[in-house]
């Protein structure tokens, strides 16, 4: 044998000698949304954080909203390249459910701190907050406390919402207003739709307008203060707290049963609710953590809301399209 072949075949056993993790870094993949992805979202940090001590490489892929992300595993099906997806809500939980595509996650949930009680052998809570209509206090003084004051014809008061067929807080507000009102919702919808500057595809680039001065008020969280005061040292913004009660939004994730990489999935989903992957969400999401956590200052100064709501899953995966053509009819 020559030389040349002696050292080819060195390298090959060498090669083959070598542990399974540096020959074949697993890659767990995570569907989710532009905004957690972003480089300043928390994808980066939690990233860093589990590939630590996971001998593997996370690839985080962005869709434009969570339910983009729910339609493109949909669309994939069983070919999809996705391990988990993260970012679904309550809003679109029991339809995510419905699909099929999502496996048992295994993990105890038993210490989260949620202001509702969660069991679901599915899905993984990992944030929370409340919609909310966020202002400007500099430009808006006064602000509307309900949602019969933001229809009040005389306030003159425009704001700017979302899609609910494209993006959650859009979606939340249907369930906000069905929530509080009931039957009367359409009403309701009716009353404010003359208040509405435009109805954006997603939060981004409604909350881009507002804070560009083409409304007085956007849909958003309870929490996105915080990012003005803690990240712009800004304390002109505030949510306006609303008499009948503020609608809930939790975040999940879940695995899907496609995947080839279902233990190291679920190991994701157990460390994404400990304190030390937890600490990475209030000041990059802008949300509450589910792990009992010390809050980043600033955070003492957020509206609580007094009246939490939040409709059960079966009736939202029930009435969600009804509700939906409810709204657009009363608002064109």
């Amino acid at each position: 044998m020559s030389f040349t072949k002696r050292l080819a075949l060195a390298a090959l056993i060498s090669f083959a000698a070598l542990p399974a993790s540096a020959q074949d870094n697993p890659v767990l993949t995570v569907y989710t949304y532009d905004a957690f992805a972003a480089d300043w979202g928390p994808a980066p940090g939690l990233k860093a954080g589990f590939e630590a001590q996971c001998d593997c490489t996370i690839n985080f892929v962005s869709a434009d909203s969570s339910i983009g992300a729910l339609r493109r595993v949909q669309l994939e099906g069983d070919t999809t390249e996705a391990d988990i997806v993260l970012g679904l809500d309550t809003s679109i939980l029991a339809e995510a459910r419905d699909t099929g595509l999502f496996a048992e996650h295994g993990v105890d949930t038993s210490g989260l701190d949620l202001p509702t009680e969660w069991e679901a052998p599915d899905f993984v809570p990992f944030d929370y907050g409340y919609f909310a209509f966020v202002y400007n206090s500099e430009t808006l003084p006064n602000p509307p406390r309900s949602f019969e004051e933001l229809a009040d014809e005389d306030s003159g008061i425009k704001i700017v919402i979302q899609d609910p067929r494209s993006a959650t807080p859009g979606l939340g507000l249907v369930l906000w207003l069905k929530a509080a009102y009931g039957d009367d919702a359409v009403e309701a919808w009716t009353d404010l739709a003359p208040q509405i500057v435009t109805v954006t595809r997603g939060w981004s680039e409604s909350y881009n307008l507002f804070l560009n001065g083409e409304a007085d008020m956007v849909l958003s969280y309870t929490t996105s203060p915080a990012y003005h005061l803690i990240a712009e040292d800004d304390d002109r913004f505030a949510a306006a707290p609303f008499e009948e009660g503020h609608y809930m939004q939790i975040e999940v994730a879940g695995v899907l049963s496609s995947s080839p990489n279902k233990d190291l999935a679920r190991d994701f989903l157990a460390w994404l609710i400990t304190p030390e992957a937890q600490s990475v969400i209030p000041t990059t999401n802008w949300m509450y953590p589910v792990a009992p956590i010390d809050l980043p200052d600033g955070f003492e100064t957020l509206t609580i809301p007094e009246k939490p709501l939040l409709l059960p899953d079966a009736d939202v995966a029930a009435n969600t399209g009804t509700w939906i053509a409810e709204m657009l009819d009363a608002i064109e």
